[in-house]
């Protein structure tokens, strides 16, 4: 792995923590499908997940007291499904296939989210457990779990508050989950940690200055911005480039 690529990888990760910060949404939509032409998707996606998660860790506290703990756990179970099958296709599929996958998968995600779309039935244990375990799929293979369970929770009458902290428990247990089945398939390696700590700063840097701009700028404009972003990445994250 070159040097270029890693210095690359660094500043996809600003712009994917950039959006993060402002938006709340599409870091592993941008990251993941740019990461994987730099330095492959057995690589980005655990790069991806050890540092996502350790950067968020100080939300969880406050997701714990604010959360539907009962909510989350249902999502959990299916997840628990959804993640090693997703673990398992970003372990023994063919990287290029992959790569493919993850493009088409981005452009999916941002479909489903320039859509508007939202789940307006009354949340049951089944319509939680399929939600968990499509997130949990989504996760494993390629760390895009969160539009599912976005359109999931927003369209319901649950207060605002309430669903962020729900979402920010999620992503922290669904993020252990795939963590064990990364590590038990031997994705979580000395150069995923090492890359780590080179592209973690450039992340952080990102999510403080999208924070930053919350508030100063429309959101309305910005996410157009973000949309922009992924439907790039996703195009150009595509191995029709070579």
């Amino acid at each position: 792995m070159t040097d270029g690529a890693v210095l690359a990888a660094a500043l996809v990760a600003g712009l994917a923590g950039l959006a993060r910060g402002f938006s709340g949404f599409g870091a592993a939509l941008i990251f993941i499908p740019l990461a994987s032409a730099l330095v492959g998707p057995r690589v980005a996606a655990p790069l991806l997940l050890v540092v996502d998660n350790i950067l968020a860790a100080p939300l969880i506290p406050a997701a714990w007291r604010r959360a539907s703990r009962r909510e989350v756990a249902t999502l959990a179970a299916g997840a628990l499904v959804g993640a090693p099958l997703g673990g398992w296709v970003l372990l023994h599929g063919d990287p290029i296939a992959l790569r493919w996958g993850m493009s088409g998968l981005a452009l999916a995600m941002l479909g489903l989210l320039v859509s508007g779309w939202r789940y307006r039935g009354r949340p049951s244990a089944a319509a939680s457990l399929g939600v968990g375990a499509a997130a949990g799929l989504f996760s494993g293979a390629a760390q895009m779990g969160g539009p599912p369970v976005v359109a999931y929770w927003l369209g319901g009458a649950i207060p605002a508050q309430r669903v962020r902290a729900n979402i920010v428990l999620f992503f922290a247990v669904s993020g252990a989950i795939s963590g064990v089945v990364y590590l038990a398939g031997g994705l979580l390696d000395q150069e995923v940690l090492r890359l780590s700590l080179l592209v973690g700063p450039a992340y952080g840097l990102g999510l403080w200055g999208g924070s930053r701009l919350f508030g100063l700028a429309s959101d309305k404009a910005f996410r157009g911005i973000c949309f922009l972003l992924i439907a790039v990445a996703a195009v150009l994250g595509a191995p029709v480039w070579g």
